[in-house]
């Protein structure tokens, strides 16, 4: 059964969004540059938070990513939504196209 299938009462309040994306890096200087920028920036991390974001970013190039992930922008302006909570990380992974077992818009 799909979430279309349901009864309008039925309908759920909350709704689990995953979304995987893989990116390639082909400027770590560029991004850890970028993502210092950003928390230095960021009027809402605290020192502590603060300084395990820099740690974060000179230990792994995946933290300096996960610094551009906005969920609060990705459902602005979506009529009827409010973000409730959200989570994410970024972490190395290998990566080879040709292996993959999904393709994009599978479902087309």
């Amino acid at each position: 059964m799909t979430t279309t299938d349901l009864p309008e009462q039925d309908a759920p309040r909350y709704v689990r969004l995953s979304i995987e994306i893989v990116a390639e890096i082909t400027d770590e200087q560029a991004l850890k540059g970028a993502a210092l920028a950003q928390v230095e920036a960021d009027e809402y991390l605290d020192d502590e938070e603060r300084g395990q974001s820099v740690e974060a970013i000179e230990l792994d190039p995946s933290g300096s990513l996960a610094h551009f992930i906005d969920p609060v922008a990705l459902l602005a302006g979506v009529p009827g939504v409010e973000l409730t909570s959200a989570t994410w990380e970024s972490a190395r992974t290998e990566y080879d196209e040709d292996q993959e077992t999904w393709t994009e818009y599978a479902d087309q």
